[in-house]
């Protein structure tokens, strides 16, 4: 089973980003990303902490807004504020919010021009249309990895685990906008390990480690874990059990570092384009 190193692919869009933000800082305009986070999650922290790093390593400057235990109405004004910021370029809302806030209710309040994670309904209507727009960084990270292992989609039986507006869903899109042959599977899904076994691709984006294991693999899939569960000694484990996906996957995201680095580096390259305007 081959391991998809993410980091590598995570390198190579870093340098287009990296070139990208010095032209526009020689032209005077210094691209910025601000983060709201409304969460004390500890996956989120870990995530935060690796765009905030990336983000230096390729000269974006980035904002972290914390909120504690915000209620609807003060995400969205600090969103819409960001909005209105013009040394602001990108604006995203991490996940998972407090209860009683909706994404989909708070993300409608940034500057579809400034949506680099894809999260507001004009967005996602967008992505749904087919019509230009950022796509939420995770599931374009899906794609990226595809694309870079030379997966043709076309034609393929492709299998989402989740149904989040965050990843699964739009990943459905993407995939559905390459030709693949998309079934979407969630709590509910009847005979889930049947469904997936039947896939050329898998990706799963569930939030329980290690949920899917060597039953749920088809022979020669490939299979893209979105999934990053912290674990008791302060590392990350994915959705996909590795030892069981060993002999059964052709290749396999690793986590940490498959779709993970790919999502921060994508971040910062809708940042500067957004930048350019």
């Amino acid at each position: 089973m081959k391991l998809i190193d993410g980091r590598a692919v995570a390198a190579d869009i870093m340098s287009e980003v990296s070139a990208a933000a010095r032209d526009l800082r020689s032209a005077g305009t210094d691209p910025t990303l601000a983060i709201v986070v409304p969460t004390r999650d500890e996956a989120t922290a870990w995530y935060v902490r690796s765009i905030e790093r990336a983000a230096a390593r390729a000269g974006v400057t980035s904002r972290v807004e914390n909120l504690h235990d915000p209620d609807a109405a003060e995400v969205a004004e600090v969103l819409r504020k960001l909005s209105a910021d013009p040394s602001v370029h990108g604006v995203i809302c991490q996940t998972p919010l407090p209860d009683g806030v909706l994404l989909e209710e708070v993300a409608a309040h940034i500057d579809p021009r400034k949506d680099v994670d894809g999260a507001s309904p004009t967005s996602l209507g967008r992505l749904a249309a087919g019509l230009p727009t950022f796509a939420p960084a995770t599931a374009a990270a899906v794609l990226e990895l595809l694309h870079r292992e030379g997966v043709a989609l076309t034609g393929t039986r492709t299998v989402v685990v989740g149904r989040s507006t965050v990843v699964g869903k739009p990943a459905a899109l993407l995939l559905l906008n390459e030709h693949a042959t998309v079934t979407v599977c969630h709590s509910r899904t009847a005979d889930l390990e049947t469904v997936c076994a039947e896939a050329d691709v898998l990706v799963v984006a569930v939030g329980r480690p290690h949920f899917v294991g060597a039953e749920h693999i088809k022979p020669g899939a490939v299979v893209i874990d979105v999934g990053t569960n912290p674990t008791d000694d302060g590392g990350l484990a994915g959705d996909v059990d590795p030892a069981g996906a060993e002999g059964r996957a052709a290749s396999l995201t690793p986590v940490p570092g498959g779709v993970g680095p790919v999502t921060a580096a994508l971040l910062l390259r809708h940042t500067v384009t957004a930048a350019r305007g």
